[in-house]
């Protein structure tokens, strides 16, 4: 009687086989985990100051199946077109305060996003949320591009349901709620002059990522972050010598956060990851922010001691059950850090 021996190159065969379907079951479990990410991109990162590198306020929250904006600060539309997304796309829109570098890109994504073609699209009124005056403004604006409307529609058929604004003024404390996202307006203090001032609070599947908006040190930031996923803080640092060369600076620095009370924010929070963004840094003889993360990074290093990144223009945070991956928009750096 013959004897039947395996073959040991099909036995090999089917071991390496097996060994890789374990691998991509491996690395498909993470991906399983963040079916449902909430991503937050920076579009603007800067201040008042026209800087061609750092933008002014905007932020874009993805989640779901909605697209939102939280203030439309200079260079929103472009920074839109560079990531592909139509305006057309944006679910609504949230605004903190109504100072002007939060809200100088407004009328150019209202107006851009009516026009017909792939970068604009917008069909629907557009949903705007914001302080008191918000509601004013709105309409407002609808009287002095009014000929801008008149002619569009007449010329290009576009629809008038396109070119409303459906704005609404809110209070802290309101909420919205879309397709299992909710956003939390809360109240800060950027100035006895300047309210309502808004932070918001994003969740959406089990995760949370808190935007401060413009506020000095305020603990209900650090109360509304409290075990957050992410908090996106503002932050000031104008050196002495600037202050006291020009006086205007000593008022801008008392209505915003040092590096080392965010430092402390941060500290009481113990958000998984900390990040800066609208950035006020003024150096002796530097006009712009552009020097700004390594002096924000050396002062915040002195009240904490926790995972914290300088935010870029087109830096996005994708927030899911096991991490938080941080990327450029073309993947030209990244790094994780591992959730709670």
């Amino acid at each position: 009687m013959s004897t039947s021996y395996p073959n040991l190159f099909l036995v090999t065969a089917r071991k390496m086989a097996f060994a890789a379907l374990a691998v991509l079951a491996l690395a498909a479990a993470p991906l399983m985990a963040q079916a449902k990410p909430l991503t937050i991109t920076l579009l603007g990162t800067g201040s008042p100051a026209p800087n061609a590198t750092r933008f002014s306020q905007s932020i874009l929250v993805e989640a779901g199946s909605g697209k939102y904006l939280i203030d439309l600060g200079r260079g929103v539309t472009i920074r839109l077109a560079q990531l592909g997304i139509p305006m057309g796309k944006i679910t609504a829109s949230f605004i903190t305060h109504s100072h002007s570098d939060h809200l100088n890109g407004l009328a150019d994504f209202w107006m851009t996003g009516w026009i017909g073609t792939g970068y604009g699209g917008r069909t629907t009124p557009m949903a705007l949320y914001g302080p008191k005056g918000t509601e004013n403004m709105a309409k407002h604006l609808e009287l002095a591009f009014s000929e801008n409307t008149r002619i569009r529609h007449a010329d290009e058929k576009e629809p008038l349901s396109g070119i409303e604004i459906d704005a609404h003024d809110i209070q802290g404390g309101f909420t919205y709620e879309h397709d299992g996202v909710k956003i939390t307006a809360f109240d800060t203090l950027h100035g006895d002059l300047i309210k309502p001032n808004f932070g918001y609070i994003i969740e959406y599947d089990g995760k949370k990522a808190v935007i401060s908006g413009d506020t000095t040190y305020d603990e209900r930031v650090a109360k509304a972050a409290k075990g957050a996923d992410l908090l996106l803080h503002e932050v000031a640092y104008i050196t002495p010598q600037l202050m006291e060369k020009q006086p205007i600076y000593k008022a801008v620095a008392a209505h915003h956060t040092s590096p080392e009370e965010a430092g402390k924010i941060f500290s009481e929070a113990k958000p998984a990851l900390a990040a800066f963004t609208h950035l006020v840094v003024r150096l002796a003889g530097e006009q712009l922010d552009l020097p700004a993360a390594g002096v924000i990074l050396e002062h915040v290093g002195k009240t904490y001691d926790g995972p914290v990144v300088v935010g870029e223009d087109l830096m996005r945070f994708t927030i899911g059950d096991e991490a938080i991956i941080v990327n450029g928009d073309k993947g030209q750096y990244g790094f994780r850090v591992k959730l709670h």
